[in-house]
């Protein structure tokens, strides 16, 4: 019976850090921990970002959870294979799907994984920290209501041709200024 208990704080944990990860983004990633984060939002070169930082906190924070739980405290280690198992689920989602961080590329072009990657494309359709939408990896709100929530904020013009339903570019491409 202790493996249910195990499995059941395993999910929890992933669909926590979900949560975790959306309200992190919002106010530490687009607040005072921007600059980290505005690497992200920025035209790069290389395979390295400073944003990739806020990776290596939370798999350091899952690995010494998993350490003092395998050292005695039970649920702890169960709490970070969670964290463990959301990491590897960003990384595939957000690294690999939504900023083509693979060695091949692949746009999704219907269902969840379509809407997930153009909720971060709305995210990222606003030049700075402030008034973005979309602050979860694993979660995308309906596209109509980011779209309305970006004209409220933005207007028109500020939304034109950042992000359409036509997935065609990368989401980092450099946009126009």
């Amino acid at each position: 019976m202790l493996w249910l208990w195990n499995t059941l704080i395993l999910l929890a944990t992933v669909v926590l850090m979900e949560v975790t990860a959306a309200l992190s983004h919002k106010y530490i990633m687009h607040g005072w921990g921007w600059g980290w984060h505005l690497s992200h939002h920025e035209p790069h070169k290389g395979t390295f970002e400073l944003n990739d930082l806020y990776a290596v906190v939370f798999a350091l924070l899952s690995i010494g959870l998993i350490y003092f739980g395998v050292h005695g405290l039970w649920p702890l280690q169960w709490i970070g294979a969670g964290m463990t198992t959301y990491g590897a689920l960003y990384f595939m989602v957000h690294d690999g799907l939504v900023h083509q961080r693979w060695p091949f590329r692949y746009i999704p072009r219907k269902g969840y994984l379509k809407r997930l990657y153009m909720a971060h494309r709305l995210h990222h359709a606003v030049r700075g920290r402030e008034g973005c939408v979309s602050f979860g990896f694993l979660y995308a709100p309906p596209l109509h209501k980011l779209q309305a929530t970006l004209r409220a904020r933005h207007g028109r013009k500020a939304n034109a041709g950042a992000a359409t339903d036509q997935p065609d570019a990368p989401a980092d491409a450099p946009r126009a200024k």
